[in-house]
């Protein structure tokens, strides 16, 4: 139990960035493939940018 909390404490963030850009890639996919596909590719870059930017309490 301690090793999942200190997983979700030090992934936690970038589990929901990730699982919630699914989420609008998914939703936006019902309604267009295209538009899905555009939302994934744009959301994926997004979140490579914000990952790169740091601001994490690793260390």
């Amino acid at each position: 139990m301690k090793r999942l909390q200190e997983g979700l404490r030090r992934w936690g963030t970038d589990l929901a960035l990730v699982l919630g850009g699914a989420a609008i890639a998914a939703g936006a996919a019902l309604i267009y493939l295209p538009a899905g596909l555009i939302a994934a590719g744009v959301l994926t870059i997004a979140g490579a940018v914000i990952s790169s930017m740091g601001g994490g309490g690793e260390g």
